[in-house]
């Protein structure tokens, strides 16, 4: 089953059990992100990738130019552990890990959790690759992804016990959109995958293409 298939899975099951009020404000406000064109104005394929240092799970840091140094950079931005969508697409990534592994890729999630929520996203589906806690979003934001989420899926969060600000250490309840990217050992962007619509994610098998001709670049 693709990551898709597993994710369409989850929300049908979701909606179907869900108040019907609810669904419709998740919906809206989903609508209402895309209809802004933010995803449109995030970084594309071709850009230059923002430099970063970011805090790991396992403790100290982990710096966007160390990993080029050893191959290309695959980075994936996800909302957080209280995210059923992103905790499917991590195991996902955790799946497909090796195989990206074996193109020389590196590869870290980045999310604005707090480092305690990182740990526990990090223990809970065993992931074996770096994740990173992006405070306040400044990450996400450099690359055009961070948004602040409506008022009303706001309230309804906090219905559903979703305290973001203190999931985040952040009162600005702001997220980014999910998103992936692979970045050359140039710094450039050569894959760019923004989804303005948390429920649908990029299979990680769409990346090795892309991996794989880096790789080739490089042997070359």
């Amino acid at each position: 089953m693709s990551l898709q298939e597993k994710l369409d899975a989850f929300k049908a099951d979701f909606e179907s059990k869900a108040p019907k009020q609810a669904v419709e404000v998740m919906h809206r406000a989903t609508a209402e992100l895309i209809a802004s064109g933010q995803a449109a104005q995030a970084l594309k394929a071709g850009a230059v990738a923002p430099s970063f240092t970011l805090p790991e799970a396992d403790g100290g840091s982990v710096a966007s130019s160390d990993l080029l140094t050893r191959g290309p950079l695959v980075l994936s931005f996800y909302r957080g552990v209280w995210c059923p969508y992103c905790n499917i697409e991590l195991a996902a990534l955790q799946e497909a890990w090796p195989v990206m592994q074996a193109t020389g890729a590196q590869l870290v999630s980045i999310s604005p959790q707090s480092l305690a929520n990182g740990r526990k996203a990090k223990i809970d589906k065993q992931i074996a690759f770096p994740m990173l806690s992006d405070a306040g979003g400044r990450v996400a934001d450099a690359f055009g992804l961070r948004f602040r989420l409506p008022d009303d899926l706001i309230d309804l969060y906090r219905g559903f016990g979703v305290d973001l600000p203190l999931i985040n250490e952040d009162r600005s309840w702001t997220l980014p959109m999910p998103a992936r990217f692979v970045v050359g050992q140039d710094g450039i962007i050569a894959y760019a995958e923004v989804s303005p619509d948390y429920t649908r994610r990029p299979d990680p098998a769409d990346l090795l293409p892309v991996l794989k001709r880096l790789q080739g670049s490089i042997a070359a």
